[in-house]
């Protein structure tokens, strides 16, 4: 470098957040059910009863599989916090 100047580094801090995503194009958020015993699980709906519909079907066809677990998708988004 001449003139003896060294390069200089400039860092900017930003504040982000991170949330559920409640905009307007946000993705749904979707419910399943799975069993904890063999791993099937129902269809993702919007609806949390269908889920547990499924749940009380499959354990009718399947009198041992009694743990089963809810599978939620949630959508999040960030957003860079303004001053």
């Amino acid at each position: 470098m001449s003139g003896g100047h060294r390069p200089r580094s400039v860092i900017r801090y930003e504040n982000w957040v991170f949330v559920p995503d409640q905009e307007p194009d946000a993705e749904p958020i979707m419910y399943a059910m799975q069993c904890a015993v063999c791993d099937e699980q129902s269809a993702a709906s919007i609806d949390y009863t269908e889920g547990h519909a499924w749940a009380l079907r499959h354990s009718g066809r399947n009198p041992s599989h009694h743990p089963y677990r809810e599978l939620v998708t949630r959508p999040w988004r960030c957003w860079m916090r303004g001053w």
